[in-house]
């Protein structure tokens, strides 16, 4: 199984990072407003439509307030052909400073290099939106 991870600092509190990575319901608004158009959530399942139009399911499988932890897997709808998906965000202080962590689990292991690109973009995305915010 192949890992995928990604970490930044934001110029945030970390209280403010995690509020809007906790927020699963505006994904679309707090996180990744230009990648993501519109979310709706239904118990633990939260669907996310993109600019054209696809549409993503994943399932929220925990979000730990004390450990600043979101944890998600794409159940269906992914433009890749995953036959596994399970990632996390973290949000931690480092030194008084704001320190975010995004890790994807994923399968098949040849499609690691396309899920890093999308991630690596995904996390400048966030920071900007995050300290724009702030």
């Amino acid at each position: 199984m192949a890992t995928v991870r990604v970490e930044t600092f934001v110029d945030v509190k970390a209280a403010d990072a995690w509020e809007a990575i906790a927020d699963v319901e505006a994904v679309h608004e707090r996180m990744l407003p230009g990648r993501v158009s519109s979310a709706e959530v239904d118990g633990d399942i939260r669907t996310l439509t993109m600019p054209d139009g696809a549409r993503i399911r994943e399932r929220i499988v925990a979000i730990d307030h004390e450990l600043r932890r979101l944890a998600y897997s794409v159940i269906d709808g992914s433009a890749m052909p995953l036959t596994y998906h399970h990632a996390t965000f973290e949000v931690v202080e480092v030194d008084g400073r704001t320190h975010i962590r995004w890790t994807t689990d994923l399968l098949p292991d040849a499609l690691a290099p396309a899920v890093r690109a999308r991630v690596e973009r995904g996390i400048v995305e966030l920071k900007a939106v995050l300290e724009a915010a702030a």
